[in-house]
């Protein structure tokens, strides 16, 4: 983060508070990582209050705290009172991006948000210095912290941003204010929070109006509603670029994973390098060295008692189209032994989960899965659509999956999907205990 003095971080605010004279290099909305002279943002969230911890972290060395109230106890020269501490921790992100000179690639998207960032960050970083989002850091609080922990030194910098509702990225569009705008794609994720599904492309493409005008908006093609998203963009003065199946950056390249979503990753990326004018076919070049990130389609080589097998560890989100491109992409996959899929529920469907689970069911019995394994009690609907041809299982929640995979199902040269919502089917945590015992990690 760059230097600023306490009085310029009132004024930034539009706090009127008289505060002590500090130069702040360091601030966060987390207690516990809050060092001496640090600027601490006291927001308050469901389960907790920032406000409950200002006066400890201000008597270990914090030189001062933003605020929503004054906290009895606490000197009030420490305290910057605002209205509403998160925006005031995105506006502050928002001053610290407008100082920053390089380029700056906002993207957002229902699947592949974090691995497209991830890649564009690898690709980048062979043509100049990067700073990028850290981990999927990408919401209301994520994004203020990405921006103010801005290098100001790196030439690109690539912000990911996250949403649920209608309105999210158009507030976190304000702060980031990209050069180019991208959209990985649109699909029925967080459906229960829209009246229908093109409200969701809709509230993606809020993503355009943070651009400048004569900014870059990068959109799928192939997705779902792109004249929605080609419009909106249009509407905001954007140039607009597509990429997809049948147009894309003309450069050969190889890849590690297999898969049509891990095409459409790398098309984005090399889109966004010939908007960036950089050497595509060199940036091609680099894709061979891209690795799948942890839970996001990693394949880990394991052993167990029987020999070795194959997990593909995508267990970190589970959303209808990303479930159905993972099943789709291991039954194309050339394998020597079973193929296998654990799949736990989907969340956040609304009155559409039935169906969703349903067509799940059909996507299995449609590939050349061997075995699948449901996972808590909506993936009944997913097993009842398999022929009898495919081996089935059932568990009520994620407790043993991983004991019976091991010691009841599991052959030499087997390959396993795992995939769910992570928090509700918690079968990150099966993958996990897999890959602990499979790797011999104690």
């Amino acid at each position: 983060m760059i230097k600023i003095n306490s009085k310029k971080i009132a004024e930034i605010l539009g706090s009127a508070s008289n505060v002590v004279d500090a130069d702040i290099d360091n601030v966060s909305s987390d207690s516990r990582d809050i060092r001496h002279g640090d600027l601490f943002i006291a927001i308050k969230g469901e389960k907790f209050d920032g406000h409950d911890f200002v006066a400890d972290v201000i008597s270990k060395g914090a030189a001062l705290a933003v605020v929503e109230k004054l906290v009895p106890d606490v000197p009030v020269l420490r305290q910057i009172v605002v209205p509403n501490a998160l925006e005031a921790y995105g506006k502050l992100g928002a001053y610290v991006r407008s100082q920053f000179k390089g380029k700056v690639i906002g993207l957002t998207g229902s699947a592949g948000k974090t691995t497209t960032k991830e890649e564009l960050k690898f690709i980048l970083s062979k043509f100049a210095s990067v700073y990028a989002t850290s981990g999927n850091f990408n919401n209301g609080i994520g994004v203020p912290r990405t921006l103010c922990n801005m290098d100001m030194n790196a030439e690109y910098a690539v912000i990911e941003m996250g949403m649920s509702a209608k309105g999210e990225i158009s507030q976190l569009v304000s702060w980031v204010k990209p050069d180019i705008a991208l959209i990985t794609n649109v699909y029925p994720m967080h459906i229960e929070f829209f009246p229908n599904f093109k409200g969701i492309a809709e509230a993606k493409a809020e993503i355009f109006e943070g651009l400048k005008p004569g900014g870059i908006a990068i959109i799928n093609e192939d997705t779902n509603f792109p004249e929605v998203l080609e419009q909106r963009a249009k509407e905001h003065g954007a140039k607009v670029v597509m990429f997809g199946k049948e147009t894309h950056p003309d450069a050969e390249f190889e890849m590690m994973q297999e898969g049509e979503h891990y095409l459409y990753n790398a098309w984005c990326v090399l889109t966004v390098a010939e908007a960036l004018g950089l050497d595509v076919r060199k940036a091609a070049s680099y894709l061979k060295d891209f690795g799948a990130l942890d839970g996001r389609g990693k394949q880990w080589k394991l052993k167990f008692s029987k020999g070795e097998y194959t997990l593909i560890d995508d267990s970190y989100s589970g959303q209808p189209e990303a479930m159905k491109i993972g099943i789709e992409t291991l039954s194309k996959m050339k394998t020597t032994g079973r193929k296998i899929v654990v799949l736990g529920k989907m969340a956040e469907l609304g009155n559409t989960s039935q169906a969703k689970h349903i067509e799940i069911g059909k996507t299995v019995a449609a590939s050349n899965i061997d075995i699948a394994v449901g996972v808590c009690p909506e993936m009944k609907d997913m097993l009842a659509q398999l022929p009898k041809s495919i081996e089935q299982h059932y568990f009520e929640n994620k407790s043993g999956v991983d004991e019976f995979l091991l010691n009841n199902l599991l052959q030499n040269n087997d390959t396993v999907l795992i995939k769910g919502a992570r928090y509700s089917s918690e079968l990150y945590k099966v993958a996990e205990a897999l890959i602990k015992k499979g790797t011999g990690d104690k």
